[in-house]
């Protein structure tokens, strides 16, 4: 059973940074991209970020580029979005997903994995 682990998250002042950690398991995720998607209150859930398995490729909203960098450790099966320069626009729950499609990772995932998300509050 795939499962994936939210940690991380916080309130934080604006200009602050947080780190979220995401752990996986249940399988093995060579074959799958990872990332980063928000869900604000009355707001669609967007994509935020996300990372092929070697980390050679990379994508960001453009709302948090210059701000956010995603990471991954496959020893460690684990996924990372370092943000900066927060907003309280940032505000949101973020989910980490899995997806073996690319299209997928970047937009909707819809199909494969979720965490259960992590509630990140900048206030101004």
């Amino acid at each position: 059973q795939v499962q994936l682990v939210e940690s991380g998250g916080g309130l934080v002042q604006a200009g602050g940074s947080l780190r979220l950690s995401c752990a996986a398991s249940g399988r093995s995720f060579s074959s799958y991209f990872m990332g980063w998607f928000r869900q604000a209150p009355g707001k669609e859930r967007e994509s935020v970020a996300a990372i092929s398995w070697g980390g050679g490729n990379t994508y960001y909203a453009d709302s948090v580029k210059g701000r956010f960098t995603i990471s991954r450790d496959n020893a460690k099966n684990t996924v990372y979005l370092q943000m900066n320069s927060l907003k309280p626009e940032d505000t949101a729950v973020y989910y980490c997903a899995v997806n073996t499609l690319w299209s997928r990772i970047t937009t909707t995932n819809d199909g494969d994995y979720w965490g259960q998300g992590t509630q990140v509050t900048v206030s101004s």
